[in-house]
Parts: structure tokens; C-alpha cells; sequence
């Protein structure tokens, strides 16, 4: 029952992670309004959180889920998983810094306007994010279905 829960948590935290980052890329571009930048820095901030969550929820299911922790140390698309989560999580930090100034260039600008090349390197981060969430998912498939290539 224990494997379940996790399987479940894991599943709506990943989807989660799915919709926060969709919604940054497509809230992400030139013209943004403060009210955006505010928005797109939250969306940040629970996208970040959400992706902690998932480590642990996954460490936790290596560990305590059904299948053992033998079966997922010994699987290479496991590592090929994770390998391409912690890319993701390396390519988060940039436009994460980026948003953080941003918003305090609000603060002190309440008519603050993002340089469009800023906006664009930005978008190329985000949409490279969503590039290898797409091998993460395909990993998982494999994952779950083969232990070795």
C-alpha cells in the first residue's frame, strides 16, 4: 500500500511540475507586465519547490516502494532519468536568478521592462527545460519496462 501512496504523490507532483513549467513558457515573452513577471516568479518559486518534493516523494519510493531499490541502482534508464532531471534542475537556475532580479527591479522600477534579448535568453532556458522534461518522461516509460538497454 505503502508503494501506492508514493506512486500516486510522485504522479500528481510530476504533472504538477508539468503544468507550472508550460504555464512559465508560454507566460514568458517580450511585453510582459509587472503583473506578469509577479505571476511568472510565483510560478517559479512553486515549480522549484515542486521539484524538491518529487526528489524526496522518489527517493522515498526507491527506498520503501515495491520494486526495491536493487531494481532502480541497477537500471540504467534510471540514470538516464535522473541524469536528465538534474540537467533540468542546472538549466532552472539562470532564469531563476533572472525573474528574482526582475522583481526587485520592480521594487525599485514600477515601470521595469525586461530587455527583450533577457526575455528571450529566458525563453530558450525554459523551453530547454521542457525539451529534456520530455526524455525524463520517456526514460520513466522505459524505466519502467526494462532494467538494462
Amino acid at each position: 500500500m505503502t508503494d501506492l501512496w508514493l506512486a500516486i504523490a510522485h504522479h500528481i507532483l510530476v504533472f504538477s511540475l508539468v503544468i507550472m513549467l508550460a504555464a512559465e513558457a508560454a507566460l514568458v515573452r517580450e511585453g510582459m507586465t509587472a503583473s506578469d513577471i509577479r505571476r511568472i516568479a510565483g510560478l517559479d518559486m512553486g515549480y522549484g519547490a515542486t521539484a524538491f518534493l518529487i526528489v524526496g516523494v522518489g527517493i522515498f519510493r526507491v527506498i520503501f516502494g515495491a520494486k526495491g531499490y536493487v531494481y532502480y541502482i541497477e537500471n540504467v534508464w534510471f540514470w538516464a532519468k535522473m541524469a536528465s532531471f538534474i540537467a533540468i534542475g542546472l538549466l532552472s537556475i539562470p532564469p531563476t536568478m533572472k525573474l528574482l532580479a526582475w522583481r526587485r527591479a520592480l521594487k525599485q522600477d514600477p515601470t521595469f521592462q525586461p530587455a527583450p534579448a533577457d526575455v528571450a535568453r529566458l525563453r530558450g532556458f525554459v523551453h530547454a527545460e521542457v525539451g529534456l522534461l520530455v526524455l525524463v518522461v520517456a526514460f520513466a516509460a522505459a524505466m519502467a519496462r526494462y532494467s538494462g538497454l
